[in-house]
């Protein structure tokens, strides 16, 4: 299973003609999670992009943005 399929969408959500993209059913899922945190782990430490600190916006980016700050060791 890939990323994508682990991500629920609502559609017409909030209101008609929008699909709501929900990462909590990704969340959940172990696997999921952790290939979403193994991911970006890779492309910073690949060196493709410089990071001194990780800043999560929002409930889901709190949950992402700590996961990653750990596993890259940054504040």
């Amino acid at each position: 299973m890939t990323i994508k399929s682990r991500i629920r969408t609502i559609p017409n959500y909030p209101k008609k003609g929008i699909m709501f993209r929900d990462i909590t059913t990704l969340i959940k899922d172990p696997v999921g999670f952790r290939l979403v945190i193994d991911n970006f782990t890779q492309r910073y430490i690949q060196g493709y992009i410089q990071v001194d600190l990780i800043v999560g916006i929002e409930a889901r980016g709190f949950i992402i943005g700590g996961a990653l700050s750990y596993t890259l060791g940054k504040g």
